[in-house]
């Protein structure tokens, strides 16, 4: 196995055939950002099923029914083979999600990392005087980039 920063390229031989299968080291596939009033600031979302505003809204709600019941709220969620990981940070929850596989504690280091990046990159103040414009977020993927998983890429270089 040959391993550069982004990706682990496995090499199988097997009667004078060789498989080169591309083996992303990122962590996260999907994210999210959103306000605590429930307006998704950022997302970068593949498989778009859902309205990311409706989605936004609907874990806003999950996550204040669950800070009802418990202390802290909602942390994480399972649907079929992927794990929902939620962190929540100065009026904000940030959401990704990962395949089951991968360990819980590698997909919250990940998503720290990425909060991380939001608050430096926006200011207390830049957020303080926030007037709901979305559009103020609108760059963020090129700063995680080196955290997010991008199937298509993995993919494309995987057979060129």
């Amino acid at each position: 196995m040959i391993e550069d920063n982004k990706y682990s390229w496995l090499s199988i031989k097997s009667k004078n055939l060789q498989v080169k299968s591309l083996v992303s080291n990122k962590i996260l596939r999907d994210m999210w950002i959103v306000s605590e009033g429930g307006i998704v600031v950022f997302s970068r979302v593949y498989e778009k099923t859902l309205d990311e505003q409706l989605f936004g809204a609907l874990l806003t709600a999950l996550n204040s029914f669950a800070e009802e019941i418990t202390t802290g709220g909602l942390s994480n969620f399972e649907l079929s083979d992927m794990r929902f990981t939620i962190l929540k940070r100065a009026h904000f929850i940030f959401i990704a999600n990962s395949d089951k596989k991968i360990k819980p504690k590698k997909v919250l280091q990940e998503l720290r990392n990425v909060m991380d990046k939001f608050f430096t990159l926006y200011s207390k103040e830049a957020i303080d005087n926030w007037d709901n414009d979305i559009s103020m977020f609108s760059n963020f993927d090129k700063e995680i980039e080196d955290s997010l998983d991008d199937p298509i890429k993995k993919m494309e270089q995987a057979f060129w």
